[in-house]
């Protein structure tokens, strides 16, 4: 079954929910406008249970069908980034420093679509979950929510959500058994010496050569630590002194990085390297390091029935030729791996077309995108919780 009819007759309508979120963008756990509207979409179209606050600003809304089944949580976030919008659309962010420039307004509007047609239908055997997250970009709105009792109080069995890829054809879909997304782990190093002046390094402890080590040292946790089939990306992003001066060698460098990884051993063995490598380089150059190192998302690993699952509902849609099956892990991050820790499901890519790249302030969400993902959605739902 390709794109449902009932979602062509609500595209207009979804897609201005979209936009209108998409003006409004808010950050991280302040989503108080968007999960209002929200949970005032959920009562109209008459779902058997709308809570609010889970999470902190997370909305959960429950929708009964006409048997006993398992209960299937579905997952959207809210959150928009902190960055202008440069795209001069007519629905562009009307809120300085604020723009929805990973999709996640998209991603709301459709699982609002997939609720109003699985309540107004309930052609399922079983219960569906719809969850509306805070605070995926950087904030950890998943783990929130889970700790707020998520999978327990609405008794979630199996957990699914989807993401937008720009590049990917409209109405295709990209899937893998496995590691989907990598995990994201933050550093911050201070290198601490001896400063001088310029003209007499034989005085000084030369921080800006101490940290030039320590990131040259970085390089081969993954050249020679890890075995070459894993993937794994140490990155200096950021090196600081206090001073710009030319004959200054600074008393400090202050450097940050990421790690990130698709296999949580090598993600353990990662964290282990660089603690050794900082500070044994610093200590063999008489100098001293404060690392401060910061475990972040997990992997957000696919299961394998899962992905078959959500495979099979993608192919229904779009057909087989239109579904990458095993599709190459992206080196992002994602908190969804927050609830694949916790219950079984997958996570899977829909096509937002020749878009600007994520996290791009001339990105904006394909609305030609929509009935495809709801109606992947839906037939998830209704192959997963087959009625009697």
């Amino acid at each position: 079954m390709p794109i449902r009819n009932r979602f062509a007759e609500m595209q207009d309508e979804i897609a201005a929910w979209r936009r209108d979120f998409h003006e409004n963008p808010e950050l991280l756990y302040e989503v108080h406008r968007t999960a209002g509207v929200v949970a005032e979409k959920l009562r109209a179209f008459g779902c058997d249970e709308v809570v609010t606050g889970v999470g902190r600003t997370g909305v959960v809304g429950v929708i009964k069908g006409r048997g006993s089944g398992p209960t299937m949580g579905l997952r959207a976030d809210m959150d928009a980034l902190p960055m202008d919008e440069v795209t001069g659309l007519p629905h562009a962010s009307k809120v300085p420093g604020m723009m929805h420039a990973c999709g996640h307004d998209g991603h709301t509007a459709m699982l609002l679509g997939t609720a109003q047609y699985l309540a107004e239908t309930r052609n399922f055997d079983g219960t569906v979950v719809v969850i509306f997250q805070p605070a995926e970009e950087g904030g950890a709105g998943a783990l929130a929510m889970c700790e707020d009792g998520l999978m327990e109080r609405f008794g979630i069995d199996e957990v699914y959500g989807l993401h937008n890829q720009p590049g990917l054809p409209v109405g295709e879909f990209q899937i893998c058994t496995g590691a989907a997304l990598a995990s994201a782990d933050t550093f911050e190093i201070l290198v601490k010496g001896k400063g001088s002046h310029a003209a007499q390094p034989h005085n000084s402890v030369d921080t800006v050569y101490v940290a030039s080590q320590i990131v040259t040292a970085l390089q081969s946790v993954v050249s020679r630590n890890l075995d070459p089939i894993h993937s794994l990306v140490v990155s200096v992003t950021s090196f600081r002194t206090l001073t710009d001066a030319w004959n200054i060698l600074p008393e400090t460098v202050t450097m940050k990085g990421t790690v990130r990884s698709l296999d949580p051993a090598m993600r353990d063995m990662a964290e282990v390297r660089v603690r050794m490598l900082v500070e044994r380089t610093a200590a063999a150059h008489g100098a001293s390091v404060e690392l401060k190192y910061h475990r972040g998302y997990p992997v957000t690993m696919n299961h394998d029935e899962g992905t078959l699952a959500a495979t099979e509902a993608a192919q229904a849609v779009a057909g087989t030729s239109g579904v990458l099956t095993n599709a190459p892990p992206h080196l992002g991050a994602e908190d969804f791996s927050y609830m694949l820790e916790r219950r079984p499901g997958a996570f899977i890519f829909l096509g937002n077309g020749d878009s600007a790249s994520l996290h791009n302030p001339n990105y904006d969400f394909n609305d030609s995108a929509i009935a495809h993902g709801c109606s992947w959605f839906a037939e998830l739902v209704e192959r997963r919780l087959t009625a009697a």
